[in-house]
């Protein structure tokens, strides 16, 4: 019986990546299946460190989740609970307000704020959030509300997408986080999230917050049931919106955790994770930043990953509960001394950022 080699030649591509040139998708789905798992990184890394130098970000951040009761009932989702199933939560304005409140002692620069499509909360709710946390912290940034959220808010108000997001704005809203996206193609829509707003649905939701000034971030869920064309195709869309609006500002890919949903299925190896971030870093050649979120991947693997194209492994987070309630093993939250332990050990420069990647503080990895 033949073997398979160890290696396939993506010399080509190396080349192509090494000029600077853009990649084609039967270019990347050949990078996605090639076992030379090292030649991908390669390509990551000139990528990286063309846009990033050694430099990987992080932020001090806190997560605010206001409900898990949720209209969609996506099959991967654990997080999502109906009226009266145990588990089920919503916090009123107190609650989050005295969530706010806790927090301004603390050195943070951003609150992210998401949750679940509540059946019962008005328009109004909405924005109430935002004012509240806003006029406790009105210095700190605030990024809130999924695309599949600022569209059904504006259903439930009976308004534009544009008018929900000037609303929004005018409540403090700074930007907004990039979920929701999972897979955009059609076949993954209908087997796993067929009630969630389709994919030019969430494309369009970006364009007209970038139209206005917000800027936001992009994600993908991968792990699951999607094929690697499938991946590549979702790559490709995010490329064209940014080639249009600019208005992305990372990239943000997200592994199935499958604990606690109705799909089920396996966690995704680390050989994988590493392919689908150093991938991504080649295929999003107009995203400045690729970011490795070390709730999904763990802290060892998000130190690897600043190998394989990451310049960012997100924030301090403190209580992050959609992940962990999908089988995260990970902390809840990090001190920020342990986000840049973990990026100096990795032989990067520690840049604490702000939102929009304003540089707060740098320390390099020699001091």
């Amino acid at each position: 019986m033949a073997t398979r080699p160890l290696t396939e030649d993506v010399a080509d591509l190396e080349a192509k990546v090494s000029r600077g040139e853009r990649l084609s998708g039967e270019e990347l789905v050949r990078l996605f299946r090639s076992p030379d798992i090292l030649a991908v990184g390669r390509m990551a890394t000139m990528v990286r460190e063309r846009k990033n130098g050694n430099r990987t970000y992080f932020i001090v951040n806190a997560h605010i989740n206001p409900t898990n009761l949720c209209t969609n009932r996506c099959r991967f989702c654990a997080f999502q609970r109906q009226p009266g199933q145990d588990g089920a939560y919503e916090m009123d304005l107190a609650e989050i307000q005295r969530r706010a409140r806790a927090l301004r002692d603390r050195p943070i620069g951003e609150v992210h704020i998401v949750g679940g499509l509540h059946p019962e909360w008005p328009y109004e709710r909405y924005l109430d959030i935002l004012r509240v946390v806003h006029d406790e912290l009105p210095t700190v940034h605030i990024q809130a509300y999924t695309a599949v959220e600022v569209e059904y808010i504006a259903r439930q108000g009976g308004v534009t997408v544009e008018r929900a997001l000037r609303d929004m704005v005018d409540a403090g809203l700074g930007s907004l986080p990039g979920g929701g996206a999972e897979v955009f193609a059609a076949r993954i829509r209908a087997l796993l999230c067929p009630n969630k707003l389709a994919p030019d649905g969430w494309l369009d939701v970006h364009r007209i917050a970038h139209g206005l000034g917000v800027r936001s971030n992009a994600t993908m869920l991968y792990g699951h049931v999607e094929t690697v064309e499938e991946r590549v195709d979702h790559l490709l869309r995010l490329r064209s919106l940014q080639d249009e609006t600019g208005g992305f500002l990372a990239f943000i890919p997200l592994s199935y955790h499958p604990h606690n949903t109705e799909l089920g299925g396996h966690r995704t190896s680390g050989y994988e994770d590493l392919r689908t971030l150093a991938v991504a870093r080649v295929a999003l050649d107009n995203f400045d930043h690729i970011k490795g979120f070390w709730i999904m991947l763990g802290l060892k693997m998000a130190q690897v990953s600043q190998a394989f194209g990451v310049d960012d492994i997100d924030g301090t987070v403190m209580e992050e509960r959609i992940t962990h309630a999908a089988g995260a093993e990970t902390p809840e939250a990090l001190a920020r001394e342990e986000l840049v332990r973990l990026i100096h050990e990795a032989g990067r420069d520690a840049v604490e950022r702000d939102t929009l990647y304003n540089v707060v503080r740098e320390e390099a990895v020699s001091a």
